[in-house]
Order: structure tokens, then C-alpha cells, then sequence
């Protein structure tokens, strides 16, 4: 008789607590970085939404990781990995709106301080 293990299909418990950690810390981090970024005095233009756009849903998605990650069903392989793909799909919107923030702040600055032509 081939009968599967109902635990093969799972995973282990440490391992999730593991990675609910990690994404609770990334998704802190990445919530810190927009606050700052929201806080800062320079006033903000239409262009700064190519940056932002990117990094809320990304944070909308490392939200919504960490919600499936912390319901019991995410022992589940199935729920667990379908987390993790949704957690890096955010990680990537993220760090790509974080690098357009700062790719517009270098064209800001060097527009700024372009030695006028003589």
C-alpha cells in the first residue's frame, strides 16, 4: 500500500518561524524607508511616483507574505511557497522602486549643481 505521510506535505514549524522573522524585519525595513522618505522636507513632484509607486505595492505585497505566513495553513508547502514567491515578487518591487528614488535624487542633485556654461 502506498499511503502518504500527511506530514510530507508540510513543513516544519522552526523553518516557517524562521522565515516570518525574516520577512517581518525586511517589510519593517522597507516601511522605515518609505516613512523617511515621505518625512523628508523636499517637496515632492509628479516624477517622484515612478519611486513610489513600485515600492508601496511591493510593500503591499511583503504585507500580505507575512499574513499568509502566519496563519497555521502556511505549514502547508503549497501556502508556504506561494508566501515566499508573493514575499520576493515584493522584495523586487521594493528594491526597484528604491533604486529609481535614488537614481532620481542623482539626476536631481547633478541637475542642481551643474557648473552653469560660461
Amino acid at each position: 500500500m502506498d499511503e502518504q505521510d500527511p506530514k510530507e506535505d508540510q513543513i516544519e514549524p522552526v523553518f516557517r518561524n524562521g522565515t516570518v522573522t525574516t520577512v517581518g524585519i525586511l517589510l519593517a525595513f522597507s516601511l522605515g524607508f518609505i516613512t523617511h522618505w515621505a518625512a523628508n522636507p523636499i517637496p515632492w513632484q509628479f516624477h517622484h511616483l515612478l519611486a513610489v509607486v513600485p515600492i508601496l505595492i511591493g510593500i503591499a505585497l511583503q504585507m500580505r507574505a507575512l499574513s499568509m505566513l502566519l496563519d497555521v495553513q502556511s505549514l502547508q508547502r503549497r501556502i508556504y511557497e506561494r508566501a515566499n514567491r508573493i514575499f520576493i515578487a515584493g522584495l523586487i518591487f521594493t528594491a526597484s522602486g528604491v533604486g529609481l528614488a535614488i537614481l532620481l535624487d542623482v539626476f536631481e542633485v547633478a541637475g542642481k549643481s551643474a557648473l552653469p556654461s560660461g
